[in-house]
């Protein structure tokens, strides 16, 4: 007995201490990976809802003392997925990891010190008189309910400006989106650390010009790499690239943390003057962005597809081959800022030999509409080009006068090197497809359909019809049969016509 007693008077002398907490406020170098959203297809990229997602690495010097203690690694992007996360550097001393939800807002602000005093200043709206004092927070739920010397009052119901401070951040509030571990380490320790997480919020695409040679049998091709970042946090000097190509991930959601809002309601016989009964006013960082929706991306410039070759291009991407896909580096360090995007030379092919032909896709029935102007070429060195093209948006344009004028704009699929490129640009003018359908001679028999094809323009023009596989010709013609479709190919002479009769 005594033993035991000696053992719980020693227990109960031995001091206490608490967790040691080591806080590293921001990366010294990043490098950022960006993968595009593989189900967006050929979809603009929407700067609010990015599919896509990101690799970040960033290097940060840490110093730990000894034992246990939390390392909050600050600053990493809210779209961070926890479970991602990498610590290289620190050895077994990670004992496990947390992403700090608690963030820093008006709502949790006032939650922090309920029952505890804040400070309360009030400014008279007649004489700009300015009189403090000091509160105590009773509620937070329903609207802020404060106790003064002077009762029980709501906040915001007096019809005053008021004003309400806290002496300090309350305990367990992040600013800023946080990944906190803890560590245990035999002695202290001063050396560079590496985490690396996948993070939510990103995307990225190609953006193409073309301008189209004077003969129209080729084009200059350019291209951008747009970044798009739609997190709140911004990378600075980061070692960027992209990666082109499909791969197999499932969205992971991430929880974007607990951001309260202040819920303002009065009682209706309150004196506030500016505010009706029961009106909730709600302040959170998302209310905000959506009174202010971002801008939508800007178009690509124009004015470095006029500058050729691509020597002469200052910042232009690399292309690097990494198994299955193709990634490109940025040769130097870029800011890729919070909601934003950023463009980076990544393309150029001064001479691209193509075709340009009128395409129709018939329906059966009655129709009658333009042709679509579409650029066809093959992805080899002979043709100009021979490298892999990420899928992204083209904007052809031309010359007249001397005067750049936009033809069309269209889009490009993802293409491998020797696949055949079609580029649909524009819609047609002045060649107009017509059909009408009609009774065939022979008893219960399926209709036939009769197009015709009309060319106003004063040059030739080549057309391609892909009709369905089940189609089948009248007249004694035949079709050829190409990817998957059935093709009849002619050439519709200035000012002429051609006409084709066919039926399922």
């Amino acid at each position: 007995m005594r033993a035991f007693a000696l053992l719980a008077a020693l227990a109960l002398s031995t001091p206490v201490f608490a967790q040691a907490i080591v806080t590293s406020p921001a990366p010294e170098r990043v490098a950022v990976t960006v993968y595009r959203n593989g189900d967006r297809g050929l979809e603009p990229m929407n700067l609010g809802w990015l599919g896509g997602y990101a690799l970040v690495s960033e290097t940060r010097r840490v110093r730990l003392p000894a034992g246990e203690s939390e390392l909050r690694f600050e600053g990493v992007t809210a779209g961070i997925v926890p479970q991602s996360a990498i610590i290289t550097g620190l050895g077994e001393a990670v004992l496990e990891k947390n992403r700090d939800a608690r963030l820093l807002s008006p709502g949790a602000l006032l939650d922090a010190p309920l029952g505890e005093r804040v400070h309360l200043r009030r400014t008279s709206k007649a004489t700009g008189a300015v009189r403090e004092q000091e509160a105590v927070v009773r509620a937070t739920s329903d609207g802020v309910v404060l106790q003064t010397a002077d009762g029980i009052e709501a906040l915001r119901c007096t019809g005053l400006p008021e004003t309400v401070t806290a002496r300090e951040v309350p305990a367990g509030l992040s600013a800023k989106p946080t990944l906190s571990v803890r560590v245990r380490s035999p002695e202290p320790i001063e050396r560079d650390v590496t985490l690396s997480y996948i993070s939510n919020n990103f995307d990225w695409q190609a953006d193409y010009i073309a301008e189209l040679s004077p003969a129209g049998d080729g084009i200059s091709l350019f291209a951008w790499m747009t970044l798009a970042n739609g997190d709140q946090t911004g990378l600075e000097d980061a070692q960027t690239q992209a990666v082109a190509g499909k791969l197999n991930r499932e969205r992971v959601w991430v929880n974007p943390g607990e951001a309260k809002a202040i819920r303002i309601q009065c009682w209706p016989q309150g004196t506030t003057s500016d505010l009706p009964p029961a009106e909730a006013i709600v302040v959170t960082g998302s209310r905000i962005a959506a009174a202010a929706p971002p801008p939508p991306p800007p178009p690509p410039p124009a004015a470095a597809a006029e500058r050729g070759g691509g020597d002469d291009v200052a910042l232009k991407a690399v292309e690097e081959k990494l198994g299955d896909v193709r990634l490109y580096r940025i040769p130097e360090t870029v800011k890729v800022a919070a909601q934003s995007q950023k463009q980076v030379a990544m393309i150029t092919q001064p001479a691209v030999k193509v075709e340009s032909i009128l395409r129709l896709r018939p329906d059966t029935g009655d129709f009658e509409r333009p042709l679509e102007r579409v650029l066809i070429t093959r992805n080899r060195s002979a043709k100009g080009l021979g490298l892999p093209l990420p899928a992204g948006k083209v904007a052809l344009f031309g010359r007249r006068d001397g005067h750049r004028i936009l033809l069309g704009e269209g889009s490009i699929d993802d293409y491998a090197i020797g696949e055949k490129v079609q580029i649909p640009v524009a819609t047609a003018t002045g060649v107009l497809a017509r059909q009408t359908m009609f009774r065939r001679e022979e008893a219960n028999v399926a209709p036939g359909y009769e197009l015709v094809l009309t060319n106003d323009l004063s040059r030739p023009q080549t057309v391609e019809v892909e009709f369905p596989l089940e189609a089948r010709p009248m007249g004694g013609r035949t079709l050829v049969k190409r990817d998957g479709w059935k093709l009849w190919r002619v050439t519709l002479p200035a000012n002429g016509k051609a006409t084709f009769k066919w039926h399922i």
